[in-house]
């Protein structure tokens, strides 16, 4: 099996069949990770570049590190680095990095559809690390990874996502992904950090943080992205703790072996209390290590299609 397109840009238009091919093959990712030795060749002759108008710690180094554990020739590149800064566009920038041999790009960018548009002007791969408020795939397969790893299959689990759910990339990637591959998605958060419509995802709606997670096998906090936010959509960050925080109380209300998720970075007093996050419940460590997993397998399944012939 192979992916249908060169390129990674979203969950929206990925087939069920390849999440989970993907998934499959980043469980053998993880053993190369948790050994002793963390060198394979399976990347040997290829270039990656990361490209991040966006500043990231998580998302791009676990990519840097990805290929470097599979012998790949990697750069970095970041807009106030680069030739950006002198007003460059983002075409003349992906297909200057084309040009030098790339086989994947990793990019970055506040602009909603920015790797859409870099992927149709170069021959490279392109995976999306986030772009604007439209989609974050590579967190949400990690994310759908850690459930899988630990809940056996996703098909039938309960899966609540709480806080600021407008702003949210990671959000939306999960909601394409989960309802995909069968699990129930439960949304929450202040009225005015929901998306209008966003039912038509497939995913429940509910006011109260309580009734997303009656239940739940799963508890995903999103981070509270007040750099997004050109005026006020709640009161004072306090109180949208105390209505939306996730503390041990509210964490009573799923499931006793629920597992408790964040995308990081964590506000702690803010999306969730430092007793939750370090809860024995908690994967936010371990959705670190499987994000490093999960990239190894999308850069070799990406690079070995032997040809770039774009699917999309």
């Amino acid at each position: 099996m192979n992916l249908r397109s060169k390129d990674l840009l979203g969950l929206k238009d990925l087939a069920a069949e390849e999440i989970e091919y993907i998934l499959d093959t980043a469980k053998t990712m993880k053993y190369i990770i948790t050994s002793n030795s963390k060198r394979t060749p399976h990347l040997q002759g290829k270039s990656i570049v990361t490209l991040f108008y966006e500043n990231s710690t998580r998302t791009r180094l676990s990519f840097e590190l990805a290929s470097k554990y599979m012998s790949s020739s990697s750069a970095n590149i970041s807009s106030s680095g680069s030739s950006v800064a002198k007003g460059e566009s983002l075409i003349d920038t992906g297909k200057t990095i084309d040009m030098m041999g790339t086989d994947v790009i990793v990019i970055r960018h506040p602009q909603s559809g920015a790797p859409h548009l870099l992927a149709g002007n170069v021959n490279a791969s392109v995976i999306n690390a986030g772009d604007g408020m439209n989609e974050h795939p590579t967190q949400a397969l990690l994310d759908m990874f850690t459930m899988r790893e630990k809940k056996g299959a996703l098909k039938g689990l309960k899966v609540a996502i709480l806080g600021d759910i407008y702003h949210s990339r990671v959000a939306r990637s999960n909601i394409w992904g989960l309802t995909k591959m069968g699990a129930e998605v439960s949304l929450a958060g202040p009225a005015t950090l929901l998306p209008p419509e966003i039912e038509r995802t497939g995913a429940k709606v509910f006011s109260t943080i309580h009734e997303a997670m009656i239940d739940a096998d799963v508890v995903m906090s999103l981070r509270l992205q007040l750099e997004r936010q050109k005026k006020a959509l709640f009161p004072t960050v306090r109180e949208y703790s105390r209505f939306f925080g996730l503390d041990d109380n509210r964490l009573q209300l799923a499931k006793k072996d629920a597992l408790i998720m964040h995308p990081g970075p964590v506000n702690r007093g803010v999306e969730l209390t430092s007793s939750v996050a370090d809860n024995d419940s908690s994967v936010i460590n371990e959705q670190v290590t499987n994000g490093v997993a999960v990239r190894m397998a999308l850069l070799y399944l990406l690079t070995r299609r032997g040809t770039h012939e774009a699917a999309n």
